[in-house]
């Protein structure tokens, strides 16, 4: 490889134009037509991944291979050390240590975590924050349209100082899953607050959700991701953000009425302060019909449906579709009080059909109100269907894509035993021989989130509190609590890889070797001594990076691309780049 010759590409979007900038390993850069040779080191890591079969171990797994195995499983992958920090106290020490995280000191989180604004703000807060900047904005538009008669375009309406402090604590809410995900010692912790996290997807783009979303994260998942199952279900369902992204807000029973036509369901909607209603009798009357037009006129089935096909039973769970009418009746009422009181949860006893109901032939008596939902929740968390369907979900998550029949009954075992203790479920799966079989090692691929975290933390970046890391996973196809659909993120392989992914893992490695990556500081040289002995080079690689697993194919490669490289730090630039963005570290 000539001096100069293209070792990468970056690409990046800036005042309405894109531009490709090509990485040379002199440190130069050129354009499109340049060198017809410029993508040559780039495709060839989709070449080398696409071609680089599944890893295949023999036999039982050393300590070492063990801790590998653990820590890219129930961690987003070791740090320099770890591997062999891991595995000279044993693994499953570590494994218990890991499922008992109130028992993890982490001061260094605990500083990051303190120059995140967000966490200084409550919901009650937020909600304010969200009415100013609707107000804010209405009154932008409104002026501009005296002015101009026309509407502002709609990204000016958000320039208003309190539009850019709402979308810029939007972004730190991705952003500190970024770095609690890369820094935190209570690793099982993280993975297990983005699975739940996904499990009772809500998008964070809609409405209210916008102001919602932050408590929904730290003060319903975060706290019960290792606890009981039914209490985390319970927690979802009485979430603000999840009655709002299912629209269970809004579900009453036919016919209803509030106390008062002035009751302020709408002002969820419109993110304003409800109605109020002038002294002029007429246009009181013609306020108050509007009003009443705007309220909820019946049952929504959303969170019915989505309950028992995603978070409970599972689309194969033997429910039916009067079964979803019936659970939509009894979740009427459960509803959310209004942005200035809080946007707390709120029954509504009078939008509460209290008619008798049969659900899954269980018959609900007459005359119940929000009771009625409890026992409901209790009901499915408990249910054979619901036991199956969320332990095959955790098995696909730490064994394999398929999971085998072996983990999941451990899994459900373990649950009808302790009465849904996810703590329980969780070591009956890593101490099941499936977890540990040599065909399960490297056999999943990593999510976007996945391989940026597991990057960061490889070379041992420092992240910092703006959005920039969150924007790379966003980049790679995984925006964080932004998937539209209620069904959260896939976690098979074939909807992570294409051409187009892996290319574009392959800069983002690239990025990170070059020291720029966005939002976060990397010294290499504290990692991978300079050296212009290659053997030496992909040795020292191989150990910082993969923790000694590089396959002989990957080396072969790199070697190769090193071979007509002079200086050291760019030959150091190009193996790491090549490290990150080839197929072992892809693998899981």
């Amino acid at each position: 490889m000539k001096r100069g010759a293209v070792i990468g590409c970056l690409t990046w979007h800036g005042g309405g134009r894109q531009y490709r900038r090509m990485l040379k390993s002199d440190g130069r850069t050129v354009g499109r037509s340049d060198n017809p040779r410029m993508a040559v080191v780039a495709l060839a890591g989709i070449v080398f991944l696409s071609a680089s079969p599944t890893v295949r171990l023999s036999g039982q797994l050393s300590p070492r291979d063990s801790a590998v195995h653990a820590l890219n499983r129930l961690a987003y992958g070791p740090r320099p050390g770890d591997v062999d920090r891991v595995a000279r106290g044993g693994v499953m020490r570590w494994i218990d240590e890991q499922l008992a995280p109130e028992r993890i000191d982490d001061p260094a989180l605990a500083t990051r975590e303190r120059q995140f604004d967000l966490l200084n703000y409550s919901r009650e807060d937020l909600a304010r924050l969200y009415l100013d900047a609707q107000r804010a904005r209405r009154e932008r538009q409104q002026a501009q349209r005296a002015d101009s008669m026309m509407s502002p375009p709609a990204d000016q309406a958000e320039q208003t100082p309190e539009g850019l402090r709402a979308r810029r604590l939007a972004g730190q809410l991705q952003e500190l899953a970024v770095v609690r995900a890369a820094l935190a010692e209570r690793q099982l912790q993280e993975v297990m607050v983005d699975f739940w996290t996904n499990h009772f997807n809500v998008f964070l783009g809609k409405g209210a959700d916008r102001f919602l979303m932050p408590s929904y994260v730290q003060e319903t998942i975060r706290p019960r991701v290792l606890g009981k199952f039914a209490d985390l279900l319970i927690a979802t369902a009485r979430s603000p953000a999840m009655m709002f992204y299912l629209d269970n807000w809004e579900s009453v029973t036919p016919g209803s009425r509030p106390p008062s036509p002035a009751f302020p369901l709408s002002a969820m909607r419109r993110g304003g302060q409800g109605v109020r209603f002038p002294r002029d009798p007429m246009r009181a009357d013609s306020l108050r019909r509007r009003a009443e037009q705007r309220m909820p006129q019946g049952i929504n089935e959303n969170y019915a449906r989505e309950l028992m096909e995603l978070h409970t039973l599972g689309v194969d769970g033997g429910y039916s579709q009067r079964d979803v009418i019936e659970v939509a009746r009894i979740f009427t009422g459960w509803s959310i009080a209004p942005p200035p009181r809080g946007g707390g949860f709120e029954f509504h006893d009078w939008a509460h059909d209290r008619g008798a109901k049969t659900v899954l032939g269980v018959a609900f008596p007459a005359g119940h109100g929000e009771d009625e939902a409890l026992r409901l929740l209790t009901l499915l968390a408990s249910s054979p269907a619901t036991m199956h369907h969320v332990s095959r979900r955790l098995c696909a998550r730490f064994v394999a894509d398929d999971p085998p029949d072996g983990c999941v009954d451990a899994a459900v075992a373990a649950w009808q035993r302790t009465g849904g203790d996810i703590r329980e479920v969780l070591r009956a799966i890593f101490h099941s021989p499936d977890f540990w079989a040599a065909q399960n090692v490297r056999a999943k691929v990593k999510t976007p989130l996945e391989f940026v975290v597991s990057a960061v933390r490889a070379v041992r970046a420092d992240p910092d509190t703006t959005a920039r890391l969150a924007q790379v996973v966003a980049r790679l196809g995984e925006p964080l609590y932004l998937h539209v659909a209620p069904d959260g993120y896939p976690e098979r392989q074939e909807d992570w890889l294409n051409s187009g992914a892996l290319l574009a893992r392959m800069n983002a490695a690239v990025a990170i070797a070059a020291g720029r990556l966005p939002g976060a500081a990397v010294d290499l040289d504290s990692l991978v001594p300079a050296t212009a002995d290659r053997d030496a080079l992909v040795a020292a690689v191989n150990e910082a990076i993969l923790a000694g697993t590089m396959s002989e194919h990957t080396k072969t490669v790199i070697r190769d691309q090193l071979s007509d490289i002079s200086d050291p730090r760019q030959a150091r630039a190009l193996a790491i780049g090549l490290a990150l963005g080839g197929p072992d570290f892809q693998r899981q």
